[in-house]
């Protein structure tokens, strides 16, 4: 479970990440300078502001007669009006540097560097002069601190300098022997992607509105002297020092805005004494007793490793790839770990970099892409057995939901709420396109709300809180539906369509050009299909509600249906319309498949194949998060080898330094495993362990399957540990093959239908034969509250 290289960091995508949730660094492992890049995940630019548009209600009926006479190129040109803002963003906080005062020269072979998943500790050791030099990081959750630990084998051997800085307006201090570096963000910071003259701009620093922060480093040395100054903290002839970094912001979650109350230098300095007055051994050791039981609820194994031991990373990426089943593990674990580092309770959802970021204006501004990456982002939260994580999210969607209630009234006079296709920490719900500089394929999509409810809805099912659904999903997706209703209009059959409506950021051939805006696009039918169809369950769950659930009923009934091509795949528009790029990134037309399932091989055959030939059309390519979505579509196809595939295209090493034209094409991983989009985008990591989960065990059709998609390439091997929906825990062990075995424990009393036939026996742990009937090749068996109950496979 080690992410290794025999050598320093040259780029940011060759260091290693540690984070709480909260706090992110990237540690580059250098010899005589250290980097270790740091961020704070409540530090945005901006505050809070207006982005709601009443002209977009104006315009919206000229934009539907347009769109009802095929004038889409002026509907394009219109729709523009109907934007607001760009949303802010993620900025880095600085960097820590760390300079030795023992040079470079460092003993051939001593040197190593990794990152290790399962105590989710960064190590760096190597020797000089016959001394050997170590350095641990790790980011603690119960001391809120970035802990680094240096050592040196000889006594009195270690100097250095240590400091903080920063690319955002700020100053440094010295306070008790403490650096500090504290500053405000920019009242606004332009997307990497608009040209400006004035990209980032700043307020006056006693009046500005962009958020404070601050960053405080203490050192705890044994042996040696310490000099502070407002040059560092300069640490003289010790054995031993620990430095703890702590950041704050004047965000707060709750008002969702900069408070004056919230003093990030009192935070900082109460968090710092509170870890400093304790055994570095003591810190250590509760990060390891917080970490590890998150990171070890589920284990896999799919063969012997073929790659040496020791050999780095990304000399293991570029020789074996997927072809090495012990890399496909690292990926997975990977996934889980970044989840773990960069989403807790309390804190900030993962965005477009997780909580990673060395850039101002980072690609995307690294916000809350809402129309797939941020969505994908928590697709391993459940099945991968890390629920509480999934809570920022959940979190940040109930911030939308009351934000969007404006929006969709402003804009629309629509009921419910709504959101677009790009947020931020302010939860903006409104269209991000600089009031018309945005080209609506991807700056005008209303489905946001639509498709964020299913994380809530998801979140129920795994774990069948009825609190949760009664208290916070079923007000979300209904207030979701709420909008659905009134944006849904009547075509000239009395069909419910949606109109304007896009396919996320693919355009269709219409009239001699290009077009971004139509009527009833297939991802808006199906999110909107699938969320009546979840707030009707929930009513009938809760006892609430039946009017409402019957309006529901009677509106989805009444819906276009979708459509297949005369190529034989689900249509992507509601017109057979030629697309922009046949083997585009975005599949947005198969939302119904995965995540969703709406679509599946029970409920709708017909569909379910052509969305099978839409997906064979589009072909193996695209950027990682791209290829990470197909590894899950895959899987519901029960394509195992296909799926494999896409895990390979995946698992190919892009380097820092290459061009696109370099490279066979586009996606990949870096040398540190991050997906490479490129650049890079955590979300491509994300769905690679949500696709490999897939693989091995589904549930979304209301039974247990298990290794629905189990590629010839992993002939032996288990999973322990992944959760299904009902509220189950699922151990699967397979071998030549072939399932051989499995274990099912229950959070509740029920009946649990697996996907078997007869070879299976189901039988209570340490008792006889249960219960079991078959109908139709599934296995029906009633199950109690925290039984484990064994399945075999009979001979």
């Amino acid at each position: 479970m080690n992410i290794q290289f025999s050598a320093p960091a040259v780029y940011w995508t060759e260091a290693l990440p540690a984070g709480n949730g909260n706090l992110g660094a990237m540690v580059f492992g250098g010899i005589e300078r250290e980097r270790i890049a740091l961020n704070e995940d409540t530090l945005w630019s901006g505050y809070p502001r207006e982005w709601n548009n009443p002209g977009a209600r104006e315009v919206l009926p000229e934009i539907r007669s347009l769109i009802a006479q095929g004038r889409y190129g002026e509907a394009d040109q219109l729709s523009k009006q109907m934007m607001g803002p760009y949303t802010q963003s993620y900025l880095p906080l600085g960097d820590l540097n760390i300079t030795m005062e023992h040079g470079q020269s460092v003993e051939r072979g001593s040197y190593s560097r990794k990152l290790d998943l399962s105590a989710g500790v960064v190590s760096v050791q190597y020797g000089i002069g016959g001394v050997q030099y170590a350095r641990e990081v790790f980011a603690s959750h119960p001391d809120q601190v970035i802990a680094v630990r240096l050592t040196a084998s000889r006594e009195g051997a270690l100097s250095f300098l240590a400091r903080l800085d920063s690319p955002l307006r700020h100053s440094i201090r010295l306070e008790q022997e403490q650096f500090t570096i504290s500053g405000h963000a920019p009242e606004h910071v332009d997307p990497n992607y608009y040209a400006s003259a004035e990209p980032v701009r700043y307020g006056d620093s006693g009046a500005s509105r962009g958020l404070q922060f601050q960053g405080r480093l203490a050192v705890i040395h044994e042996g040696g002297s310490l000099h502070a100054g407002v040059e560092g903290l300069h640490i003289s002839g010790a054995t031993s020092a620990t430095l703890y970094f702590s950041a704050a912001t004047s965000f707060d979650p709750l008002l969702r805005a900069s408070s004056p109350e919230r003093i990030p230098g009192e935070v900082t300095a109460r968090i710092i004494q509170a870890a400093g007055s304790r055994e570095y051994a003591a810190v250590l050791q509760d990060h390891l007793q917080d970490h590890r039981p998150l990171f070890d609820r589920v284990k896999l194994h799919l063969g012997p490793s073929k790659a040496p031991a020791d050999l780095p990373t990304d000399q293991r990426i570029a020789e074996y790839g997927s072809s090495d089943p012990g890399l496909v593990e690292l990926l997975f674990h990977y996934g889980r770990y970044l989840l773990i580092a960069s989403s807790r309770p309390g804190t900030q959802p993962a965005n477009l970099q997780g909580i990673w970021n060395q850039e101002t204006r980072a690609p995307w501004s690294s916000n809350y892409t809402l129309n797939i990456n941020a969505e994908m982002n928590y697709w391993p939260a459940e099945v991968c057995n890390l629920p509480e994580l999934h809570e920022p999210f959940i979190d940040y969607i109930g911030a939308l939901a009351v934000n969007g209630r404006k929006t969709a009234e402003v804009n629309y006079g629509a009921r419910g709420w709504v959101a677009h296709h790009n947020s931020d920490l302010w939860a903006q719900t409104g269209p991000a396109g600089a009031y018309g500089d945005g080209d609506p394929v991807w700056a005008f999509w209303p489905m946001g709300a639509v498709w964020l409810t299913q994380h809530v809805w998801e979140h129920y099912l795994f774990s069948g809180d009825t609190d949760f659904l009664r208290e916070t999903a079923y007000p979300v997706m209904k207030d979701a539906a709420l909008f659905c209703l009134d944006w849904l209009i009547e075509n000239e059959a009395g069909e419910l369509i949606t109109s304007p409506s896009t396919s996320p950021e693919h355009k269709f051939a219409a009239g001699g050009g290009l077009h971004a805006v139509s009527a009833a696009a297939t991802m808006d039918l199906s999110l909107i299909a699938e969320l009546f169809s979840n707030c009707m369950e929930s009513a009938e769950l809760l006892q609430t509600d039946e009017e409402f659930a019957g309006t529901l009923a009677r509106a989805k009934e009444r819906m276009l249906p979708l459509r297949v091509d005369r190529q034989g795949r689900l249509q992507e528009w509601s017109e057979d319309y030629p697309e922009e790029d046949i083997h585009h990134r975005h599949v947005s037309h198969l939302v119904g498949v995965y995540p969703g399932r709406l679509i599946s091989e029970q409920s709708a055959p017909e569909l379910f194949r052509a969305a099978r030939t839409s997906l064979e059309i589009r072909g193996d390519g695209g950027t990682g998060w791209s290829l990470g979505w197909k590894i899950s579509l895959w899987a519901r196809f029960k394509d195992g080898n296909r799926a494999e595939r896409l895990i390979s295209n995946l698992l190919t090493l892009v380097r820092e330094n290459e061009t696109v034209r370099q490279r066979a094409a586009e996606g990949g991983v870096y040398a540190n495993l991050f997906d490479a989009h490129p650049p890079f985008q955590i979300d491509g990591n994300f769905a690679a362990t949500s696709g490999i989960a897939e693989m091995l065990l589904q549930s979304h059709q209301g039974f247990l399957e298990l290794l629905p998609a189990l590629p010839d390439s992993w002939p032996e091997g288990y999973v322990k540990g992944l959760r299904a929906r009902g509220g189950y825990e699922v151990d699967i062990d397979w071998s030549n093959g072939s399932l051989s075995g499995a274990v099912v424990t229950a959070s509740r009393t029920q009946t649990c239908r697996v996907l078997a036939g007869q070879q299976i026996q189901i039988s209570e742990a340490g008792t006889g034969v249960g219960n079991v009937t078959v109908k139709d090749g599934i296995a029906e068996f009633p199950v109690e509250a925290g039984k484990r109950y064994i399945l075999t496979v009979q001979e």
